[in-house]
């Protein structure tokens, strides 16, 4: 048997929607407000036809996905039919955060987070990537 001051689970979706609102509430207030109406998930992964839709072939290789109208694109005439969502993927997260070691699990959420509110502000992968780099 092992000892339980050595046995750790892993953090539960729970915990990932804790880190993304503490993350969430701590964005400038302006940023906050671009995001009204905004809804933010977590899951394990993204669904099957997600991928598929995308050209994923390995689930792990998606930690986060912003779904809906860019702001920078909407009307005030558009009639949402659902509310853009943000999905965090905790099971790619929790590899990514693993195979780094170099920061913290609230730091990596926290930046998966501001990456897909990025796309909802209507900003390219190469804009984010011009001032978040995190691929060094």
């Amino acid at each position: 048997m092992i000892p339980n001051r050595l046995t750790v689970d892993a953090p539960s979706i729970e915990d990932f929607e804790s880190l993304a609102e503490w993350a969430y509430l701590n964005l400038p207030v302006h940023v906050r407000k671009a995001c009204e109406g905004l809804a933010i998930r977590v899951e394990d992964f993204a669904e099957e036809g997600l991928l598929v839709d995308l050209g994923i072939e390995d689930p792990f290789e998606l930690t986060g996905l912003y779904e809906g109208e860019p702001i920078t694109t909407k009307s005030v005439m558009d009639q949402p039919l659902q509310p853009d969502v943000i999905w965090l993927f905790r099971r790619p997260i929790l590899e990514e955060w693993i195979a780094r070691g170099d920061v913290g699990l609230a730091r990596l959420v926290s930046h998966v987070l501001v990456h897909e509110i990025a796309h909802h502000l209507g900003w390219s992968d190469d804009e984010i990537r011009a001032v978040d780099d995190w691929t060094k």
